[in-house]
């Protein structure tokens, strides 16, 4: 009994660690290809087409995107809102400055490490109490 322990305990330290990490440089490259996203006001209007928002980049041009529903229903009610758009992109807007998707990634690797670290002390204290 006691080798299976060892074995699944070194199983999930390899796994905690060496996934973790190759899911931590994915989440570092998503970060790097997510661009710089800076914050403004936008207005918001209805049109025929549905809700848009439009704001003054930072060379002084003027942008538009179309609202999804998620931020339709987030910005309800409002003629104006604090968004963020990114750098030298035209149209593209967000109501967060980080993605949600690159969260979601380093999340689950600092998980994946979490789980190779606690793998390491539960390691250490079956080799300390000889079990």
């Amino acid at each position: 009994m006691d080798s299976a322990i060892d074995a699944l305990v070194e199983i999930f330290t390899w796994v905690g660690f060496s996934a973790g990490a190759l899911i931590a440089g994915v989440a570092l490259i998503m970060y790097l290809f997510d661009g710089t996203w800076l914050p403004t006001r936008g207005v918001l209007e209805d049109t025929e087409h549905g809700r848009i928002v439009r704001w003054f980049d930072e060379d002084g041009g003027v942008n538009e995107a179309h609202l999804t529903h998620e931020q339709e229903r987030a910005l309800e009610g409002k003629g104006m809102a604090d968004i963020f758009y990114r750098r030298g992109a035209r149209g593209r807007m967000r109501l967060t400055q980080g993605s949600p998707a690159v969260r979601a990634v380093a999340y689950l690797a600092v998980g994946l490490i979490g789980l190779g670290v606690l793998a390491v002390v539960v390691s250490g204290i079956l080799l300390f109490t000889g079990g």
